[in-house]
């Protein structure tokens, strides 16, 4: 992903800065909801706010770019 990083909502964008990735913690403090809850959505649906994540060991990876776009009203 070649995201500038002005292209980010400023909240995403510190929290990112050149990461395509960003963890459950972190996608949970982007959109203010606790981590379990994101894990809950997960477990119940697959998805959390419309987003998938990528699965790497027993770490839940959000999209930076689906991030974005979700908070711009996408997806």
């Amino acid at each position: 992903m070649e995201q500038n990083i002005n292209d980010l909502p400023p909240k995403l964008s510190a929290m990112a800065w050149d990461k395509d990735w960003i963890t459950t913690g972190e996608f949970a403090s982007t959109f203010r909801i606790s981590p379990q809850t994101v894990r809950k959505n997960f477990c119940l649906t697959g998805e959390c706010y419309g987003i998938k994540p990528t699965k790497m060991g027993n770490k839940l990876l959000w999209s930076v770019e689906k991030v974005a776009i979700r908070l711009r009203g996408g997806l």
